[in-house]
């Protein structure tokens, strides 16, 4: 009996710790998030989407798409947090999140977050012209191979 009660107790303390980590894990998330610069680029896209929309239907007066763009850039970013937040808990712990936090706190990570938009353009294009230069090779490799 004793070992079924120490059961349930270690059950119903998992059980606890899980619940209490689902409702804040969200939060840290979109800490994190806000510190790694994500959220404003989501919020660029979000302004580039009402770009689109504002060319889709050009009747819409402009104080109509401000009061759109105001409200989807807090309730749809809080929205993505939820739908983020399951994915980044099966990869980092709520530990890990407040390290990473601390770290795009610090002077580096102010600087890598505000270079990530950058670092990740140039690094497009530099894997483009390695892509092609691969494709290039596989080519003249099957050619000289007679197919």
């Amino acid at each position: 009996m004793k070992k079924i009660l120490i059961a349930f107790l270690v059950l119903a303390c998992t059980v606890a710790q899980a619940q209490t980590k689902s409702k804040t894990y969200p939060a840290t998330l979109k800490k994190f998030l806000q510190a790694n610069g994500s959220i404003e680029t989501f919020q660029v896209a979000i302004g580039s989407m009402m770009n689109q929309f504002k060319g889709m239907y050009t009747s819409v007066p402009e104080d109509v798409w401000t009061e759109f763009e105001k409200e989807f850039s807090t309730t749809s970013l809080d929205d993505l947090v939820e739908l983020l937040a399951p994915t980044y808990e099966k990869h980092l712990t709520e530990g890990d999140l407040n390290e990473l936090i601390k770290f795009y706190e610090s002077p580096a990570g102010k600087k890598l977050a505000k270079e990530t938009p950058a670092i990740t353009q140039e690094s497009m294009t530099a894997g483009q012209t390695w892509g092609m230069k691969i494709a290039e090779k596989v080519q003249a490799k099957i050619k000289a191979k007679g197919y």
